[in-house]
């Protein structure tokens, strides 16, 4: 039988409101998270990128970068799980994901989207100066 580690939450409520600001916003990322990346690493195979290890309480912390449209990793950021690895205890604390400022806006309310862009409510004329330059920069 193989050894399987158990996710466990840092703040579950919070991390689980994230988790479906992304199913919403972000299907692709959704699917990739809940069909390969949990399944891959609650069987072991640790994915991401190490962040940092602390050898005293035997924990490695790591970054899984998630697909993100490229315009919305521009104007807010890539889609990243962050989440750290008991070795001894095989448990997965899942953290957080980030951006958390417009996920977790998203999840309060419904946000509008400018150029098939999510644009926050608190600062969205900066969010459609961002969106805006980046396609002048493209065309």
């Amino acid at each position: 039988m193989k050894n399987f580690y158990v996710f466990e939450y840092f703040n579950e409520s919070e991390y689980k409101k994230l988790e479906k600001a992304v199913k919403k916003y972000n299907m692709g990322a959704y699917k990739k998270l809940i069909f390969e990346f949990y399944p891959a690493i609650k069987d072991g195979k640790l994915l991401g990128k190490l962040i940092s290890t602390n050898s005293k309480d035997n924990t490695e912390s790591y970054e899984l970068k998630l697909p993100t449209d490229n315009m919305f990793s521009k104007v807010h950021g890539d889609i990243v799980l962050h989440y750290t690895v008991y070795k001894d205890k095989k448990i997965i604390l899942l953290n957080t994901i980030s951006p958390e400022d417009i996920l977790s806006e998203g999840h309060r309310s419904e946000l509008s989207t400018y150029k098939g862009v999510m644009v926050s409510k608190s600062h969205a004329e900066k969010d459609m100066f961002k969106i805006n330059l980046l396609k002048k920069l493209e065309g």
